[in-house]
């Protein structure tokens, strides 16, 4: 089960390698693309958990009422894996950062609940808490090893805290790879691609696509994905 777990991890920063090569260049572990402008993957990190945390009803001068919508956290603590790994492989080959990122996997204290009730506005800064460390961290300016370590962690305890197991992040990470691939395949940097499939967005139809078929592979994937780009298209 544990080489199984590795393997799976091998695979998952293997394929941001490769996208990070196809998509900026081959000097983007100098911090740069192949058009020159900067890449600073903390930052992203810091971003996309903003865009997490907007997931919440947290504004006071707003109604409360809301709740979180679970399903796209889940979705943002994917794309926040994605910027961390890209990060970790800077300074490590794919099999160096898999085996890194295995040995630093934690739990969280705090779970968020799957549906909400008003005592749970009464604790949202404590449910915030694994994600605002998660950022705040990201904003602090080192990069040695005990800081890619703790980084680890951080994601780990954010994403247990979400509810969500390897298994999840793997299959949903698989998704949105190929999701990311197929769109830079299709124009997405040039503005020619169209993200709303027959009045649906790609990201939905990409989870179904999972959610009917939950073996699929990375490549029967994209091929779906195209079919279906190409009827919406049509």
């Amino acid at each position: 089960m544990q080489n199984d777990k590795l393997n799976r991890m091998i695979e998952m920063f293997g394929l941001q390698n490769r996208l990070n090569d196809d998509t900026n260049g081959p000097k983007w572990r100098d911090g740069v693309t192949k058009h020159g402008k900067v890449i600073n993957w903390k930052r992203c990190i810091v971003m996309e958990t903003a865009e997490l945390i907007d997931s919440f009803s947290w504004k006071h001068w707003k109604s409360i009422d809301g709740g979180i919508d679970i399903e796209n956290i889940r979705i943002e603590m994917v794309d926040i894996w994605h910027f961390v790994m890209s990060y970790i492989l800077r300074f490590k080959t794919p099999e160096e950062a898999a085996k890194k990122a295995l040995e630093r996997m934690t739990e969280s204290g705090i779970r968020l609940p799957e549906s909400w009730s008003p005592r749970d506005n009464q604790r949202i800064e404590e449910l915030l808490s694994p994600f605002e460390d998660l950022m705040a961290l990201a904003l602090i300016k080192s990069d040695d090893e005990a800081y890619m370590e703790e980084l680890l962690e951080k994601f780990w305890e954010a994403l247990d805290a979400v509810g969500m197991s390897f298994d999840d992040l793997y299959r949903l990470y698989i998704g949105k790879n190929a999701l990311n691939q197929f769109r830079q395949l299709h124009g997405y940097k040039e503005g020619t691609y169209t993200k709303i499939w027959n009045g649906r967005e790609d990201n939905a139809v990409m989870q179904e696509i999972l959610a009917e078929n939950p073996e699929i592979t990375y490549e029967g994937l994209l091929r779906e994905l195209g079919n279906r780009y190409a009827q919406a298209c049509a």
